[in-house]
């Protein structure tokens, strides 16, 4: 992800007034880059893209082989197929994070992109929560209670991880779709739905 002060979105679509409208929309809020094909789109991709919105139906190398293309070569961003493409069970397999319909209206385009950038800094954070829960049950197990009562280190982990732990929650409750907050709560918490 990009470490700059604002998030880095390119948006790729074949026909170059949609990914203009969509660039004119996001620019106040967001670095933004057009790619107008499949290829111009593989150019553009860098470590500084956090978001990509990805147009399925492109002549020469399609959204879906940019999507490939992206996994395969290891880019950290988020990927939204954001196409008139109605979905098939072809989507199962893919590996995008959210899927768009067309028409796109400019709420649909900003909550998919805070919704995007919600859920890599949750992850961030999810790595960052299991690393230090990890060291603290490593040592729970092999130090005695002496050992753990006595060592500042210890203590700072402790608080660390209890500090990331409140961070994960935060970040839970910023998603302002229920049915997303939801599914972290129950991720985060264990709990499974009631199936119907």
């Amino acid at each position: 992800m990009s470490t700059g002060d604002l998030p880095t979105v390119l948006v790729v679509d074949d026909e170059p007034d949609v990914a203009d409208a969509y660039a004119a929309q996001l620019k106040q809020e967001y670095h933004v880059r057009t790619a107008y094909s499949g290829e111009e789109a593989l150019t553009a991709l860098g470590p500084d893209v956090d978001i990509v919105l990805l147009d399925r139906r492109m002549p020469d190398v399609s959204g879906d082989d940019v999507l490939e293309e992206i996994r395969e070569e290891g880019h950290d961003c988020r990927v939204a197929m954001v196409t008139a493409v109605d979905p098939d069970f072809d989507i199962i397999e893919m590996p995008f994070d959210d899927y768009v319909i067309k028409p796109v209206s400019r709420e649909d385009l900003f909550d998919t992109i805070e919704r995007l950038l919600v859920c890599a800094e949750y992850e961030e954070k999810l790595q960052r929560y299991y690393s230090l829960t990890s060291k603290y049950a490593t040592l729970l197990a092999n130090k005695s209670n002496t050992e753990l009562e006595n060592s500042d280190e210890f203590h700072d982990l402790r608080a660390e991880r209890d500090r990331v732990r409140d961070g994960l929650e935060d970040t839970v409750a910023r998603f302002d779709d229920e049915a997303f907050a939801t599914v972290f709560r129950e991720l985060h918490d264990g709990s499974r739905p009631v199936e119907e």
